[in-house]
């Protein structure tokens, strides 16, 4: 298992890591709000395409948003502030909401998610909705 925590806006430099244990800390750029650590079998960064790529068993912990995704594959693309989960993806957040998809991508800077099923199959979503101090629920016109 491999963990690598660093700042979703930088790359370091191209590094590659096969099977041990290597914690990597990127250059402190922005606050901790932009802190995710990745963990799995395998990790590559390149800093020429501005692509990280975890690979076997990823877990991604995003304390700032309250998630917690894993997935078989994850790439995350720097210059795009795009991350791509895939394989088995299963993202939970602290408040209770959850999806599972074969395939997540996720625009940081737009916040928004976009899953795609097995072919033939659905992309499951479970969503708490609260209810407004006025008794109206969001869906409510």
């Amino acid at each position: 298992m491999i963990t690598w925590i660093a700042k979703l806006s930088s790359v370091a430099a191209f590094l590659v890591f096969a099977g041990s244990m290597l914690p990597m800390h990127a250059q402190q750029e922005a606050g901790e709000d932009n802190l995710i650590t990745i963990e799995s079998d395998t990790q590559s960064a390149d800093n020429i395409t501005g692509v990280v790529t975890a690979v076997g068993n990823v877990r991604i912990v995003y304390p700032s948003r309250g998630t917690v995704a894993t997935s078989r594959q994850a790439q995350y693309f720097s210059r795009e502030s795009i991350l791509v989960l895939s394989g088995d993806v299963d993202v939970v957040q602290d408040d209770g909401n959850s999806i599972r998809a074969e395939r997540v991508t996720y625009n940081l800077d737009e916040e928004r998610a976009l899953a795609n099923p097995i072919p033939g199959q659905q992309v499951q979503s479970i969503l708490l909705l609260k209810q407004s101090p006025d008794g109206q629920t969001p869906l409510t016109p």
